[in-house]
Order: C-alpha cells, then structure tokens, then sequence
C-alpha cells in the first residue's frame, strides 16, 4: 500500500493564495473578500493538520467563500472562456491523436493530449494556464512523461468492458473527448462523471455540454457533490453504483490523485495529470509540470 498524499508546508500558502483570488473573483465587496480570508485563515488554524487531505481543505475553502459571498459559481466566465479557447485547440489535438497507427498508439496519444488538458487550472502558486503555450505541450508531451504505466493500462483497458472517467477541469474536458472516442473506437462503455456542483474550475454538466463529451459517452452522471477529488461520504448513490460496476476507472488530475490514495482500490484506476505543485510532484517523486500516467492500486 503506497502512502497517502497528505499536506506539506506549503499547501498552506497555496490554499490561501487561491482563496485571496477566488474571493476576487467571486465578490467586488472588499468588506466581504477580507472577512473571506478572516474565515479562510480561522477554518486553516483548525483544519491544518500533517494528516490533512490538500483536496479537502480546498473544498473546505471552496464552500466558505462561496457561502460568504453568496456567489455560487465564481470561476463561472473562465469556465466559459476555457471551453471556447480549449475548443478552438481541439482540431490540433485531434490530428496528434489520429497520427497514431495502432490502436494502442492512438489511446497513449489521446491519454498524453488529457494529461496535457490538464495544464488549465488557475491560481496555483508557480503555475501558469496558458493557453498560447498548449500546442508547444501537446508536442512535447511524450518528453515530459516522467511516470508511464501507459503500455500495462491499455492492455488492462483491452480487457474491459465498462470505463468510468472522472474529469477534472473545464477546458481540460474538450480534450478528454478525445480520449473518451478513442475507449469508445475500443468497443467500451463509458461512463463520464462530473462534479455535482462548482468547485474551483472543474466541470459540471455544463461543461460537459459545452465540450461535446456528453454527445460521445454513453452516460454522463455527477459525483454528487461539490467535493474536490473522489469523497467516499459525499458522493451520489448513483456515482457509487457506477465506480463500483466498472471495471477500469480514468481519473484526471491532482485532485483525485491527492484523494484516491487514501483508499484501498478494488478495481484499476489510471491517473492522468500534470504536477502543478511541489507536494504532489514530491508524491510521485518527480518535477513540477510534468505528465503522470499512473496506474494504481
């Protein structure tokens, strides 16, 4: 059993960082963005632990500010500006993919340009969601692959029948498209699961409407909640029924890595993601801003 990815020092600063730009976002009030923070540095006195989950305290900040500010959905217009510039990206990526001569070539390309998708994520310390940058990424993805359970995935994909994929981020869902097509080529059933409400930038049914990824999976369903990354107390009756019946389950990005190493995995998951951030590049022992295929348990 690997350990769990708890927080490190710096997280701290991070989720305060975040929580100072999310209150920006989400109120004009300055009377209401510095009692934000007041109640954002009161909720990390308690909650800030060595045993505390990073995912958990960002939903934690997540649900403070938007309840102070009474604005339910703060990232709303970058959401929406996200899906148009990843949109307009999508034909480049789509040509990468389908450069792939085997079927096995076109999966690990499609799960290289969704590791890729999810670059798009804001207001993390260090980090920049560029998108003038992505098609430089997009090329050299396979350079930046520091972590590749690639070929054992896509033989244990082979084999399955149902996938369920978490995505992550808005934006970041236009290009899981292309990996969801590719399961979908592979005679699987796929199941894509979104975030029940909004939380920092992820993907709700919105954006999966937006993206085009609900015309090509055979089901779209919510998590059922408004948690960062995979919470076993909160999720949907119907979220659990599905992860439970799957046999192979896709999950984008440092949420859920942060989140599923915290419990014993029945099935095979695959992570995808990009290390945005030191605790989570220090997790699986490589640098920041490089690609993670990660096979667990």
């Amino acid at each position: 059993m690997e350990p769990c990815l708890k927080v490190e020092h710096e997280c701290a600063a991070c989720i305060l960082s975040r929580g100072a730009a999310e209150a920006k976002e989400a109120t004009a009030n300055p009377a209401l963005r510095f009692r934000a923070m007041c109640d954002l540095l009161r909720m990390l006195n308690k909650e800030f632990r060595p045993t505390s989950v990073p995912a958990d305290l960002g939903t934690k900040r997540d649900r403070l500010i938007r309840q102070l500010t009474g604005n339910p959905d703060p990232y709303k217009r970058s959401k929406r500006i996200s899906n148009e510039k990843a949109l307009k990206l999508l034909p480049y990526a789509r040509k990468i993919v389908e450069e792939g001569y085997t079927q096995e070539d076109r999966f690990k390309r499609a799960c290289l340009v969704a590791m890729v998708g999810n670059l798009i994520e804001f207001d993390i310390p260090g980090h920049k969601a560029s998108f003038s940058s992505l098609r430089k990424s997009f090329r050299e993805a396979s350079k930046d692959l520091v972590v590749n359970d690639l070929n054992k995935a896509f033989e244990l994909v082979k084999k399955a029948n149902t996938v369920l994929y978490l995505t992550d981020n808005a934006g970041e869902i236009v290009f899981d498209t292309l990996l969801v097509e590719q399961l979908k080529n592979m005679g699987l059933n796929v199941i894509v699961a979104v975030k029940g409400g909004p939380v920092i930038n992820d993907a709700t049914l919105e954006d999966a409407e937006a993206s085009g990824i609900a015309k090509i999976a055979d089901r779209v369903i919510t998590t059922g909640t408004d948690a960062v990354g995979f919470a076993a107390k909160e999720v949907s009756r119907e979220f659990l029924d599905a992860y439970k019946s799957v046999d192979f389950i896709i999950a984008k990005g440092m949420g859920y890595a942060e989140t599923l190493t915290e419990y014993r995995l029945k099935s095979p998951h695959l992570l995808l993601l990009r290390t945005k951030c030191e605790p989570v590049a220090n997790y699986f022992a490589v640098g920041r801003e490089k690609n993670v295929a990660k096979l667990m348990p």
